[in-house]
């Protein structure tokens, strides 16, 4: 894949974090190693890195091309069960993502939630119990770009999950959605002590990202280093 031979070997790579909310995402692939700069269109004061206030598909058309990897999680409310129980509608932004990302020509994952695995293509499940975390928080990865994705062994569930939004008794597992009682655990259990409710009720755990990024270095690296 010719797209990566053009990187400068010793070079810090560039990551693109669209629709990046308070940055959970962000957050591990920084610590697997990126120089990572979050777009999202609302103001986040809470994300912890590089940022800009914008439209991420936009700015993925207008500036995707000059990463060296990019990340996108559009909005996941209209395939969560809490929306459509409550009759909440909102926009479907996983094929115009998809688009965006395809024409920068970049290695590059989509995210999203159970709801959306359908539409996503051949995506990868990662599980809060591959990385040890007290919660399951099931996310599906879509890959593209030429980078490919591989899952750690997924444990069997062993311990009870409250309910959505519910209590946590001791020694049951958090889902941590909607408006969930429990944020100093929930920051804890997650690895994210720099967020609200808000923030967290959306985010993915930064040991996903930061096991894909270790993947994606890899793969970007032994490329640049065959050219």
């Amino acid at each position: 894949m010719t797209q990566y031979t053009d990187i400068p070997r010793g070079r810090t790579l560039r990551l693109l974090d669209a629709f990046c909310c308070q940055g959970g995402a962000g957050m591990g692939y920084h610590r697997s190693g990126f120089d990572v700069t979050g777009v999202d269109k609302d103001a986040q004061p809470r994300y912890p890195l590089g940022f800009h206030q914008s439209d991420a598909i936009d700015f993925i058309r207008a500036f995707g091309a000059g990463f060296d990897f990019i990340h996108a999680s559009p909005p996941c409310q209209h395939d969560t069960d809490c929306q459509r129980i409550q009759g909440n509608t909102h926009p479907d932004l996983i094929g115009p993502t998809r688009e965006a990302l395809n024409a920068t020509g970049r290695p590059c994952v989509m995210e999203n939630v159970r709801g959306a695995a359908y539409k996503l293509h051949r995506p990868v499940m990662l599980c809060g119990a591959m990385f040890g975390l007290e919660t399951y928080r099931h996310r599906y990865f879509e890959t593209g770009g030429g980078f490919t994705l591989t899952a750690p062994e997924h444990p069997a569930h062993l311990a009870s999950q409250a309910k959505m939004g519910r209590p946590i008794p001791e020694g049951w597992y958090g889902q941590f959605v909607g408006n969930f009682s429990g944020v100093d655990l929930a920051r804890r259990v997650m690895g994210v002590p720099w967020m609200n409710r808000d923030g967290i009720r959306e985010a993915i755990p930064p040991a996903y990202t930061q096991h894909i990024g270790s993947q994606a270095l890899a793969q970007i690296s032994t490329l640049a280093v065959a050219a």
